[in-house]
């Protein structure tokens, strides 16, 4: 038997114009989990066994297309396994679906580590987010990579499309509280309507994409000096930018402006938008009390991360 966990993630800064070659950051959210065991079985075949989808059945019953599906026959190619183990994949997770923590890209991250292992093939951590990345693109369409990245290294990261994954020091501890919509929001949906967006209009989206490049990185010094109120300030910034992609709606911001009239130093929604989460900075002290205010303003759920310091963060 074999098992692996990995955490959900957060994106603090840059989503969707991360797609466009701009810089984001995000953090891993070790609140929320994935895991998979995989161990032999007698009755012959691979069976995926996912409680939280109500998914019992044998792996040639699958679509091909279908991400369980995907991230299993691609660990078999990279791994040139031409006769399939007669073993059960079962799969737990606490991560929301469709709300921008990161759940797809995890799943596929514990399977391709537990399975890995069990087949007596462990990958690097680099070949798990290569492939990691490849089924991303099943859920998202034209993912940038952040997701699997995040997840596969459980650190925070500084991210552009294509380059190398940098790690992002924080210079101070810092808390954030995640709120939930409770809207379930296809990424890929948001993506591509943008998308159409920028290509009726390039120069203009450029130039807002290059402002969120450019609050990118001012809260990168921002975390690495511990300058949590201008940390905030550049969170409010950022959503107002998102406001103008039009992947914001109205629970969100109106979750943001209970946030911040509940005392967030800044806040902003987080990942691909038009439902799913927001997230507040806030001084661990008001964390509890953002928190509830936040669920009388209708969120779903809500979780308090603190995101530690790491001086010493290595990828």
């Amino acid at each position: 038997m074999t098992t692996a966990s990995a955490p959900g993630k957060i994106i603090l800064f840059g989503e969707h114009a991360v797609v466009y070659g701009r810089p984001a950051l995000a953090v891993p959210v070790t609140q929320v989990r994935a895991s998979a065991t995989v161990s032999a079985n007698s009755s012959g075949g691979v069976w995926i066994e996912a409680p939280n989808i109500n998914l019992i059945c044998e792996l040639s019953h699958l679509a091909s297309n279908h991400p369980l599906s995907a991230v299993i026959n691609s660990l078999f190619s990279a791994l040139r396994i031409s006769r399939q183990p007669a073993c059960t994949i079962h799969i737990e997770s606490t991560i929301p679906v469709a709300a921008g923590l990161g759940s797809g890209a995890a799943v596929s991250v514990v399977i391709l580590r537990a399975l890995s292992a069990f087949l007596g093939q462990p990958l690097p951590d680099e070949r798990v987010n290569e492939l990691a990345l490849e089924i991303e693109k099943l859920h998202h369409g034209s993912p940038s990579g952040i997701d699997n990245s995040v997840v596969t290294y459980a650190k925070p990261i500084y991210f552009i499309k294509g380059s190398p994954i940098r790690p992002c020091r924080v210079g101070k501890a810092f808390t954030i509280v995640i709120g939930d919509t409770g809207i379930s929001a296809l990424t890929k949906e948001s993506v591509g309507a943008l998308r159409k967006l920028w290509e009726a209009e390039p120069s203009h989206w450029d130039k807002v994409f290059d402002q969120i490049g450019k609050i990118v990185q001012n809260a990168r010094r921002a975390i690495e000096c511990g300058e949590t109120t201008e940390l905030g300030r550049l969170m409010d910034a950022n959503h107002a930018l998102l406001q103008e992609m039009t992947v914001s709606s109205l629970e969100l911001d109106a979750l943001v402006e209970s946030a911040r009239k509940a005392g967030a130093l800044g806040a902003k929604l987080s990942g691909g938008g038009r439902g799913g989460n927001m997230i507040a900075l806030v001084s661990t002290e008001k964390a509890a009390s953002l928190a509830e205010a936040l669920r009388t303003a209708g969120a779903k759920r809500t979780i308090i991360s603190t995101i530690q310091s790491n001086y010493r963060a290595r990828i």
